[in-house]
């Protein structure tokens, strides 16, 4: 890198770190204020922490581009928009006027202490902040050449260290600043593509990446499509719809950040295939900072691999928080509180099971860090087990007449049925019927529901 392109990246950090600090001493008093900035979140802050979360598998994104053309929007894309649209209709301004902290704590007190613990064990997995360490870890080792381990640490600890002090509103005010970064360093980075090469419509391109599929199956995108009912489970939509000041806040702020996510989106769809008609083979994983090594110039590719690292640190803070309120309150302190009364025990110490939460599930996200080969599988992979375990559960905790007799074999068995389905196909080197674990899955959470909840 340039003594300009690593003037831009020491500038960011600190001013992330100037952010992240400003004002933290007074977050840990209130467990309200530290969890969720108070209920007090303002629409154009609930929509720079939103957008700003929701890519940090950016790594991902340009490797699927690079590998598989358009498909990528039709999977990663277009669906999450239709359920987000139906989310920010039916469920944001439900969310807010609860008054639940989480996902778990609405799980506890609709259906009992069991099914609260067994939603927060899927939601930690679901939330692990893992990949994205791991992204951010080949990132920093890609582009400044430091060891992958020392890699891990310093993203880690820079992206968590804020947290421990500032909790929620530590998290929106550095995804202000990382908003900011990954929008422009984009835009750059297509403007000095189309500078290099012309328009868009001019790039040679195999013609399966100009294809829908991209050469895959129409039942595996049908599959993506259904993954993205992840959507109602998100806890990261939870904990900002929570947050936001008003119900009229939480539903404004989904339906604009749907439109951000779309013009980046175009971003990085653009130059995902600007990188397939411009570089040779290699890695798709580093589609884009190779990309951007080609066409941009010193400063601006500071700018752009910066915009990298904010869109996955961004991802980091708010999903290490995420999995810190899971394992720390959600299932440490339900497992030690003896009723669901005791708040007076949750208000002295919340800060305290929350900053355990976040040492352990730092560390645990650090050794799978090591271990997951890609962001892609792994989303796919925990969609297609947890999500039909949870999303009609989730949904029926809204209800006034909610079942609790039968709701944790609602949740466990459609788990269980992914899981064997997932084994069953590695074992016949292809799934029963050619049916995908997620549609197994989520057809035993309906058959439970029609037989033993409906009945």
């Amino acid at each position: 890198m340039h003594w300009l392109d690593l003037s831009v990246l020491i500038i960011y950090v600190g001013l992330l770190i100037g952010f992240g600090f400003y004002r933290t001493k007074q977050s840990g008093k209130d467990p309200e204020e530290f969890l969720l900035a108070g209920r007090k979140l303002s629409l154009p802050g609930f929509v720079v922490t939103l957008v700003a979360t929701w890519y940090g598998g950016i790594l991902g994104i340009g490797e699927n581009t690079y590998s598989y053309g358009i498909q990528t929007w039709f999977i990663f894309g277009l669906p999450y928009y239709i359920f987000a649209i139906l989310f920010a209709f039916l469920i944001a301004g439900r969310i807010n006027e609860t008054k639940f902290i989480s996902i778990p704590d609405q799980f506890h007190e609709r259906f009992g202490k069991m099914a609260g613990v067994v939603s927060a064990l899927y939601i930690l997995f679901l939330a692990s902040p893992a990949p994205y360490i791991l992204s951010i870890g080949i990132l920093l080792q890609f582009t400044t050449g430091l060891s992958f381990g020392l890699s891990l640490l310093m993203a880690t600890g820079l992206s968590l260290s804020y947290i421990w002090l500032g909790g929620f509103k530590a998290v929106v005010r550095t995804d202000g600043l990382q908003f900011g970064f990954m929008f422009v360093g984009f835009l750059l980075l297509l403007i000095f593509s189309m500078k290099s090469s012309g328009p868009i419509s001019k790039l040679v391109l195999p013609v399966s990446h100009l294809n829908i599929t991209g050469g895959a199956s129409i039942q595996y995108i049908v599959v993506w499509f259904f993954i993205a009912l992840w959507t109602f489970v998100d806890p990261g939509f939870y904990q900002r719809c929570a947050a936001a000041k008003s119900p009229q806040t939480a539903k404004k702020g989904i339906l604009i950040s749907i439109g951000f996510w779309f013009i980046f989106d175009m971003l990085t769809l653009s130059t995902g295939l600007y990188a397939k008609a411009l570089l040779t083979a290699g890695d798709p994983l580093f589609a884009y900072p190779r990309l951007g090594a080609v066409v941009l110039p010193p400063l601006a590719y500071g700018i752009f691999i910066t915009g990298l690292l904010a869109t996955i640190m961004s991802t980091i803070d708010s999903l290490g928080l995420i999995s810190a309120i899971t394992f720390g309150r959600d299932i440490l302190w339900r497992i030690q509180s003896p009723t669901s009364t005791d708040k007076l025990k949750w208000n002295n110490e919340s800060t305290i099971f929350v900053r355990k939460g976040l040492i352990i599930t730092a560390f645990i996200a650090l050794i799978l860090a090591f271990s997951i080969p890609s962001v892609v599988k792994l989303w796919y992979g925990l969609g297609s087990i947890l999500v039909p375990g949870l999303v009609l559960p989730f949904l029926l905790s809204f209800k006034n007449n909610r079942p609790k007799e039968n709701i944790l074999l609602m949740m466990v068995s459609p788990v269980l049925v992914s899981i064997f389905w997932t084994l069953l196909g590695k074992l016949l080197n292809g799934y029963p019927f050619g049916l995908e674990p997620f549609y197994p899955g989520i057809l035993t959470s309906v058959l439970v529901y029609v037989i033993k909840v409906k009945n």
